[in-house]
């Protein structure tokens, strides 16, 4: 199995920046893609942005040019840095990992952490 914690949420103002954390831990084999999702109240979970393993990133475009992610290989970290943050930010941002595991090496699997908050204030 396949832990994701991240870190790194809390309260801002608006235009303040943030940077959020995601490491990944278990018997990991590989992890292919990472992600951050995020989800208001009331709303559906949307993407926020995503990175493979080779580094080729897509971004929602409502955070175009205001994040940023990145990711460690070799720690099986994935990080988010979020600059020039808006009210309309606020939100639980989840980290997802589809990972192949020591049990099921020939397959990926999709794996989610708990969330962080964001909050931005006006």
């Amino acid at each position: 199995q396949v832990q994701l914690v991240e870190s790194g949420g809390g309260l801002v103002q608006a235009g303040g920046s943030l940077r959020l954390s995601c490491a990944a831990s278990g018997s990991i084999l590989r992890i292919n893609v990472m992600g951050w999702y995020r989800q208001a109240p009331g709303k559906q979970r949307e993407l926020v942005a995503r990175i493979t393993s080779s580094g080729s990133t897509n971004y929602a475009d409502s955070v175009k040019g205001r994040f940023t992610i990145s990711r460690d290989n070799a720690q099986n970290t994935a990080y988010l840095q979020m600059n020039s943050l808006k009210p309309e930010d606020t939100a639980v941002y989840y980290c997802r990992a589809e990972a192949s595991t020591v049990r099921t090496p020939l397959s990926l699997s999709e794996y989610w952490g708990r969330g962080t908050q964001v909050t931005v204030s006006s």
